[in-house]
């Protein structure tokens, strides 16, 4: 692998939840006990260096950098929900561990990956769901549950920066701003050569956490949000999300909760007083990438304008309850 490809490169995980379709093949379950995949799990990202309009990160109530990449990382990830009107996460040592031990695993063996082999330096479990077990995370297997994990790998040492980045990717975001996660646990390790490894662990225990209100969605960029990215490489996620060009918009998404069917009838961005903008729709029905029913995303086709409002609006329903949601967020 070139020095390039490997100096920055994200995974996103499973999301599993009790009873729902599978991730990455297999069928419903009917058990009330037996936890299924509802979120198939992207290939790496690998995002471009850095370019101009790159964000600088920090505004109000913004957390403080303490350069420890897996705490900032886990405080940014809670930042970015507050602002999104979600449920913060708490901290599980246990959920820690886990991913602490999976970014020692991905360090000791020079990898990037989701799956463990057996017998190779630092190994705890072949899956997410083995890794928190031999951490000690035990699941109530008589109550809704959810697990995910995202992963970014990059020279960049900053946890901030890590986090944001799993953010704009949009498949990972779907992991991130799922609403009824409880608790996160975070991870890093850093190589001889400054090569840092951030792992994200979430889980749902013991039921759901809150989630949304019943018929409302989450939306990113947030209302009033400034110094939104201008662009997406989409070429960096595989599968590419835009296959026929590199250099998109930024995505813009809306959430509802893992359990809940979302469906859309209109989604649209244009700048203030101008014509909406030429957008790939991503939803549950037409894309095979996206496992669970509750999201949906557009992506601008063009890079958006420096200094421009946008206005988004999206109708649809959430559980066959309408929802009409307009917002507005500035661009870099």
């Amino acid at each position: 692998m070139s020095e390039f490809l490997r100096a920055r490169m994200i995974l996103a995980g499973c999301i599993t939840a009790l009873a729902l379709s599978a991730c990455g093949g297999g069928g419903s379950n009917t058990s009330a006990n037996t936890p299924t995949q509802v979120t198939a799990t992207p290939a790496p990202l690998i995002p471009p260096p850095a370019i101009p309009d790159t964000p600088t990160l920090g505004g109000a109530g913004a957390p403080l950098a303490t350069g420890n990449i897996a705490l900032d990382g886990r405080e940014w990830i809670n930042y970015r929900r507050s602002l999104v009107g979600m449920a913060t996460l708490a901290q599980n040592t246990n959920v820690d561990r886990a991913a602490q031990n999976h970014s020692d695993y991905q360090r000791l063996n020079n990898t990037i990956t989701h799956d463990e082999v057996a017998g190779n330096p630092g190994f705890t479990g072949v899956d997410v769901a083995a890794r928190l077990a031999a951490a000690g995370y035990v699941f109530n297997t008589r109550a809704s549950r959810a697990y995910g994990e995202v992963i970014s790998a990059t020279s960049n040492g900053s946890g901030q920066y890590m986090a944001e980045e799993l953010i704009t990717a949009v498949y990972h975001r779907f992991v991130i701003f799922e609403p009824v996660f409880k608790e996160i646990g975070t991870g890093a390790a850093t190589t001889a050569q400054g090569y840092n490894y951030f792992t994200a662990n979430f889980t749902s225990n013991n039921g759901y956490g809150p989630g949304l209100p019943s018929g409302q969605v989450a939306v990113w960029p947030f209302n009033g949000q400034a110094s939104v990215p201008r662009n997406f490489f989409s070429d960096t996620e595989t599968p590419d999300p835009v296959p026929d060009r590199n250099e998109v918009g930024y995505p813009v998404s809306v959430h509802a909760d893992i359990s809940s069917t979302l469906k859309v009838s209109s989604f649209t961005i244009n700048p203030r007083g101008r014509a909406p903008l030429s957008t790939l729709l991503l939803t549950y029905d037409n894309d095979k990438e996206i496992a669970e029913p509750s999201v949906a995303a557009i992506i601008p086709i063009d890079v958006l304008q420096p200094q421009t409002d946008y206005d988004v609006r999206f109708t649809g329903t959430v559980d066959n309850v309408a929802v009409d949601r307009s917002w507005s967020f500035r661009t870099r």
